[in-house]
């Protein structure tokens, strides 16, 4: 019985310290971190419920209240979107600003302490109090680290951190907003340009997807759109020029070019236009405006140069646009014949005119060299223009996108034509329009040959992970390396001991790498390309023992060597640096 009454007694010593320790950890402590925050402060108050902000300085008055959405408007000395940033701070800075010590309780000559009159006074409008908080703002000390002040009608001078001083005497235009159009990138559906009276019109068809709808409805080359977007985004005023012009014509603002915004869809779309004046190159800067406001700012040339201006200028400049892990299938047509290029897997193989590997390097670069195609010209819009201009094309690309029933066919022929002194070319997609100019060296880029596009490399794909040991012969004895644990290599042969990780690692980075040229023989006159004797021989071993390859290299000829697989007749020339790390590999791999 007494051993019951004992569990009970300390489970309610266990209830009440268990109740203790929430109530300590979740309502007393907070309010002790916030009494202990407080000290020192001249006033227990948050920075949040600041409203207003009034400056009173020796030749002019800043007044600041905090808009509906959180920012902040100035009032006077003008009317102005406020620098959030910058008047959160200092109302944070005097909100919670601290006293270092009392100096004089009731000083006989404030003058002496800046005071009369204060280099600035400060009124605090806070949440819930009938009156301002009032705070004067005088001198610095000797050491121009304090500032001296007094607080509310108290007479006494105080010391605060210099910093006070440097907020309340912060110029003006500090705190203005200084974005020359503010808006929410999200939010943005269109965007209307009017440049030198030719009036453009773009919508979003999704983000980061733009089209011209007016003069005509085309696309609109959305990498230039989003670099002028970032451009207006990050654009500042350098300076306030002029707050109540009487007359805009000298800043080129009478006729401006125009930059509407339009931000939202539907009930809840508004709109927000930039006006663009003169540009000023002395000052390295362009004159701009707000619509609806009077004053006139200088921002960084940039922005009028990020301006797109003509239709010409915008329009989307891409020859053929297609989804790159989509394509399934790729199909050159010359006169020399046809190449075909299939995804198998996650790689691509040749399959015409005959079946070999293809070398992934070089069919990426081929595909991008037709994704980067860009027009320097237009000749004709519709998809009828197409066979009148390109009516015996030269080159036809076809590409597959896996799910569609037909080919892209992008067609290219020559031309008489020049562009930049250049020679150009004829371009367009079978059964659509544009027709375009594009570089003539793109009837040279896109039409690579079998030799170019086939796997050229000499060792069969390999991970450098996946090799256990290496074998270098040449010389009186071989060299024979073996990895011990994951990454560690050690020489076993021709005596044990310690190597370079790092260089048995190039070693076979360089086998991998490793593409011939040419094909110098079928085989059958290794002593023609000494090979009988190999001046190097390199073998390869896997995790499980089993040789992976053993790459002979024999005799130089100028700029190339010639090299083969030991079980496989063929002779390769490759370039003679290409082997350089193989051949130092001997004397660089033992530690």
């Amino acid at each position: 019985m007494a051993s019951g009454k004992t569990i009970l007694v300390l489970l309610l010593l266990a209830a009440g310290l268990g109740g203790f320790f929430y109530y300590d950890t979740y309502k007393l402590a907070p309010k002790r971190e916030k009494a202990e925050s407080a000290k020192g402060r001249i006033w227990t108050i948050e920075p949040k419920d600041v409203e207003s902000v009034t400056m009173v300085r020796k030749n002019e008055t800043l007044r600041l209240q905090r808009a509906a959405d959180g920012g902040w408007e100035m009032l006077e000395p003008i009317k102005a979107r406020g620098d959030r940033a910058v008047v959160d701070d200092v109302v944070t800075s005097l909100a919670t600003a601290r006293m270092d010590r009392e100096i004089d309780p009731n000083p006989a000559k404030p003058a002496d302490f800046g005071l009369d009159p204060p280099e600035a006074e400060v009124r605090l409008a806070v949440k819930g109090r009938a009156e301002p908080l009032v705070l004067r703002v005088g001198a610095k000390n000797p050491t121009g680290v304090w500032v001296y002040a007094r607080e509310g009608g108290k007479p006494a001078v105080i010391t605060l951190s210099e910093s006070v001083s440097r907020d309340t005497t912060r110029p003006i235009a500090d705190f203005r907003d200084r974005r020359v159009i503010a808006f929410d990138r999200k939010t943005l559906s269109g965007l209307d340009l009017d440049v030198s009276g030719e009036p453009m019109a773009l919508a979003a068809d999704e983000p980061g997807k733009w089209r011209i709808v007016k003069p005509r409805s085309i696309r609109a080359d959305s990498d230039m759109v989003a670099e002028f977007l970032d451009k207006l985004e990050g654009a500042k005023a350098i300076e306030f020029v002029d707050d109540a012009p009487k007359t805009l014509a000298p800043y080129g603002l009478d006729k401006p070019s125009r930059v509407t915004l339009w931000l939202g869809k539907d009930k809840e779309r508004s709109s927000r236009t930039l006006l663009i004046g003169r540009p000023a190159p002395e000052k390295k800067g362009v004159y701009v405006k707000r619509e609806g406001e009077r004053g006139v700012m200088l921002t960084a040339e940039a922005i009028w140069t990020a301006v797109p201006k003509t239709v010409a200028a915008l329009r989307d400049k891409v020859v053929v646009s297609y989804a790159y892990d989509k394509l399934a299938k790729v199909e050159i047509a010359q006169a020399r014949g046809s190449v075909v290029l299939e995804k198998d897997g996650a790689r691509w193989k040749i399959t015409a005119p005959e079946a070999l590997k293809a070398d992934p390097a070089a069919v990426n670069q081929l595909l991008w060299k037709i994704r980067d195609l860009r027009a320097l010209g237009f000749l004709a819009e519709t998809a009828a223009d197409v066979p009148r201009y390109l009516s015996k094309p030269d080159i036809s690309v076809k590409l597959w996108e896996a799910g569609a029933k037909e080919p892209k066919t992008l067609l290219l022929q020559a031309s008489t034509e020049r562009r930049g002194g250049q020679p150009a070319a004829l371009a367009a997609v079978q059964g659509e329009g544009p027709v375009v100019l594009v570089e003539g060296k793109a009837l040279a880029d896109l039409t690579p040959g079998v030799t170019e596009l086939r796997d050229r490399s000499l060792l069969p794909a390999f991970d450098v992970g996946d090799v256990k040991r290496a074998r270098l012969a040449g010389g009186e004895k071989p060299l024979v390396v073996e990895k011990s644990g994951e990454t560690d290599w050690k020489q076993v042969e021709p005596s044990r001991g310690a190597s370079k990780d790092g260089r048995v690692v190039s070693l076979l980075l360089a086998l991998k790498a490793l593409k011939w040229k040419e094909i110098a023989s079928k085989g059958g006159d290794d002593a023609k390309f000494g090979l009988d004797k190999p001046e190097l021989e390199v073998t390869v071993f896997k995790t499980d023992g089993t040789e992976l390859a053993t790459l002979q290299v024999g005799r130089s000829d100028g700029a190339v060597t010639y090299v083969k697989l030991k079980a496989e007749p063929a002779i390769f020339a490759v370039s003679a640096k290409d082997l350089e790390d193989l051949r130092k590999a001997r004397t660089e791999i033992p530690a």
